[in-house]
């Protein structure tokens, strides 16, 4: 529950900003008539992330046992590579977000009525796929339905508020720190949705070496116990794991590990500013509904 919360907050999170920094915008720019256009965009991009999620639940549901664990394993395999390029997008475009997005609107703006609306679907679209395919990979690591859901919704709910508070100029968050800090912890859980994958190709025999287990802690950590079952809902870490599984981990999340923090500490390098720069005036400054670095 508490992986699926911090993947609602995250993804919620991005969605949120973008939608904040769109208004900002088109509010500081007196085109205030156009957000029904940017929620009109939004509500399409939601309604197309509840399909997808709901198909992805229902979907398999008629097939056999091992066409379901084969659209399975290959779907939480894609939802670990979504995630990945996630948050290496993030690290990387979340300083320059804001005028991207500056720059689509005001493309869109003199054009037909359709095109904010396409803007506002793309953007917050793109969050809303990712969050209904990885919500779901993950909760068919936990075996369970309720309980991810929740905790993915209340990740979402946060996120809105955050989202509120930060247009309204309530709270200041540094959103390169938090972006940072969970990606990292993303990474992790990625992982376990990637060995999950593994596991359900190997029970469909598209995999060998389901019956060749790298360890069996089991005795130690009942997989009903409060010990793994924390564990399988923060980080999908199972008491029993292939030798396939371990391998898979270990090749993911070393190299994926290891340039993430890389990119974190290129772009610190790359946004330092001499100190001898002077600070911005007020009326030059942007506010924090209007920068994702300082919101």
């Amino acid at each position: 529950m508490i992986g699926n919360y911090l993947i609602g907050l995250r993804e919620g999170l991005e969605a949120v900003l973008i939608v904040v920094l769109l208004i900002a915008y088109l509010t500081k720019t007196n085109r205030r008539h156009l957000l029904p256009r940017i929620y009109a965009g939004v509500g399409v991009a939601v309604a197309v992330s509840l399909g997808f999620g709901a198909l992805l639940t229902f979907g398999p549901s008629g097939l056999t046992f091992q066409a379901q664990e084969i659209i399975g394993g290959t779907l939480s395999i894609l939802a670990a590579g979504l995630v990945t390029w996630m948050i290496f997008w993030m690290a990387k475009t979340s300083k320059t977000l804001n005028k991207d997005l500056q720059q689509q609107v005001d493309k869109a703006a003199d054009g037909p009525a359709w095109g904010l609306v396409i803007v506002g679907a793309l953007s917050v679209g793109r969050e809303g796929l990712e969050t209904a395919l990885f919500i779901w990979a993950a909760a068919r690591t936990s075996d369970q339905t309720w309980e991810p859901l929740l905790g993915a919704g209340l990740g979402i709910a946060t996120a809105i508020l955050l989202g509120v508070l930060l247009h309204r100029g309530i709270v200041k968050i540094q959103l390169s720190k938090f972006f940072a800090y969970t990606g990292v912890l993303l990474v992790v859980v990625a992982a376990g949705v990637l060995t999950y994958g593994v596991h359900d190709l190997q029970e469909a025999a598209v995999l060998p070496g389901i019956n060749n287990l790298a360890f069996d802690l089991s005795a130690q950590l009942p997989p009903s116990g409060v010990a793994a079952t924390l564990l399988q809902g923060i980080f999908n870490f199972t008491p029993a794991m292939t030798v396939l599984q371990v391998i898979a981990w270990a090749l993911y999340i070393v190299p994926v590990m290891f340039f993430y923090l890389r990119a974190l500490r290129s772009g610190t390098k790359a946004g330092a500013k001499p100190a001898s720069k002077p600070a911005p005036t007020q009326s030059s400054a942007q506010s924090p509904a209007q920068s994702p670095e300082n919101a």
